[in-house]
C-alpha cells in the first residue's frame, strides 16, 4: 500500500461517516467531548476532595491527549493543512487543547485572572459537537443560501436600532436626562425594546415616548419573525438538497 492510498483511507475514516469506521471514530470523539465537559463542570464544584480532583485531572489529561492526537491526525490528512489550521473548526480544535498545555507550562499562574480565562477557553470544546451533527450541516447550507438576505436584514436592524435610540432621546431626554441623556444612552433601551425583551430598567414616561415605544414593539415582533421565516425556508431547501445528494 503506497502512502497516498494510506492517507486516503485515514482521511475517509476521519472526515466521513459513510462507513462503520468513520461512525465509530466520530462517536468516540463525541463521547470524549461530552466526558471532558462533564469533567470541566465537576471541577468547578467547590469543596470537592483532593482525591476527586486528582481523578478528574487524570480524565482531563487523557481526553486532551486524545484530542491532540485527533488534531494532529486531521492536520495530517487535510488536503490543505494551512487552510484547515486557520479554518473555523481548525481553530476550535486548537482552542479545545490549548488551555491544558498553557497551564501545563505554567502560563496563567502568575495572574489569577489569566488563569480563569485560560480555563474558561475549554468550553470551546462544546462547539466541536457541531461537527458531528448533520442538522448543523443543513443550517450551514441554509445560511449560505440566504447570506445576502441576512446581511441586508442585519444592516437594516442596526439602522432601526439607531433610529429608535434617537427617537426615544428626542421624547424623553428633557424629563429623564439621567436615563436618556444622549442617543448612546438610548441604544440599550432600543435593543431590549426591539427584541421585545423589555427588562424595565428604563422606560418612557411621556405620552409621545409611550406611543413611540408601542410602534417600536409592533416593529420588534416583525424583526423577530422575518429572519425566522427566511431561515426556515432556507432550511427546507437545504434538506431537499441533501435528499437529492443521497438519492
Amino acid at each position: 500500500m503506497n502512502q497516498t492510498t494510506y492517507i486516503e483511507r485515514i482521511r475517509h475514516v476521519v472526515e466521513r461517516r459513510d462507513s462503520w469506521q468513520g461512525r465509530t471514530f466520530d462517536d468516540f470523539i463525541l463521547g470524549m467531548i461530552l466526558l471532558s465537559l462533564i469533567t470541566f463542570t465537576l471541577r468547578t464544584i467547590p469543596g470537592i476532595t483532593g482525591q476527586t480532583q486528582s481523578f478528574l485531572h487524570l480524565v482531563e489529561t487523557i481526553t486532551v491527549v486524545l484530542f491532540t492526537f485527533e488534531y494532529c491526525l486531521r492536520c495530517f490528512v487535510a488536503y490543505n493543512r494551512t487552510q484547515y489550521v486557520f479554518s473555523f473548526y481548525g481553530i476550535i480544535d486548537l482552542l479545545a487543547i490549548l488551555p491544558f498545555y498553557l497551564m501545563l507550562i505554567g502560563f496563567g499562574y502568575v495572574d489569577g485572572r489569566i488563569l480563569r480565562v485560560v480555563r474558561v477557553l475549554r468550553i470551546f470544546r462544546i462547539i466541536r459537537l457541531f461537527r458531528y451533527n448533520q442538522a448543523v450541516d443543513r443550517l450551514q447550507r441554509a445560511v449560505v443560501i440566504v447570506k445576502e438576505e441576512i446581511i441586508m436584514f442585519a444592516v437594516l436592524s442596526v439602522i432601526l436600532i439607531y433610529l429608535a435610540a434617537a427617537g426615544i432621546w428626542y421624547f424623553e431626554s428633557a424629563v429623564q436626562p439621567g436615563k436618556f441623556g444622549s442617543v448612546l444612552d438610548g441604544l440599550w433601551w432600543a435593543v431590549v425594546t426591539l427584541t421585545t425583551v423589555g427588562y424595565g430598567d428604563t422606560y418612557p414616561v411621556t405620552g409621545g415616548g409611550r406611543i413611540f415605544t408601542f410602534i417600536l414593539l409592533m416593529i420588534g415582533l416583525g424583526v423577530i419573525a422575518i429572519p425566522s421565516g427566511i431561515i426556515a425556508s432556507a432550511l427546507s431547501k437545504a434538506r431537499a438538497e441533501q435528499d437529492r445528494e443521497k438519492s
